[in-house]
């Protein structure tokens, strides 16, 4: 059984202080589901936030092998997949090959603010920590 994970990060204004938020959803052997979420004080950009919310929610999973993760973000999926160069947050996919080293993730695109319930959730976690900072 896979981990269903939804992820989303945000930056108000890009560049500025930046959030991340992501959902990890219950499965047979944990029921219960988790919203984390945290930020940047710094100055940061809307895709490293969204690159954060992954490594933070591969950490988060540790254990789990099989992973789908939901995200809105077509520069973390393409990148993540090898389909574009990993030029710029070179520090921030450094630190995501070793978080997800020996896991099998299912990339899976959601259109952002689409109505979709988790996506949206996540969006908010995100944009609740920015205007925290």
């Amino acid at each position: 059984m896979s981990q269903v994970i939804y992820t989303d990060g945000s930056c108000i204004p890009n560049p500025g202080p930046g959030g991340y938020g992501f959902i990890v959803l219950p499965t047979k052997e944990d029921s219960i589901e988790w919203h984390v979420s945290g930020g940047e004080e710094n100055i940061t950009t809307n895709n490293r936030m969204e690159l954060t919310a992954v490594i933070e929610a591969l950490s988060f999973c540790h254990d789990k092998k099989n992973i789908v993760i939901y995200s809105d973000s077509m520069y973390v999926i393409n990148c993540a997949k090898g389909v574009w160069k990993r030029k710029k947050n070179v520090d921030l996919w450094d630190k995501y090959t070793i978080a997800s080293k020996d896991k099998n993730i299912n990339w899976i695109w959601v259109k952002g603010h689409s109505n979709d319930h988790y996506n949206e959730i996540v969006d908010a976690l995100a944009k609740k920590e920015v205007l925290c900072k």
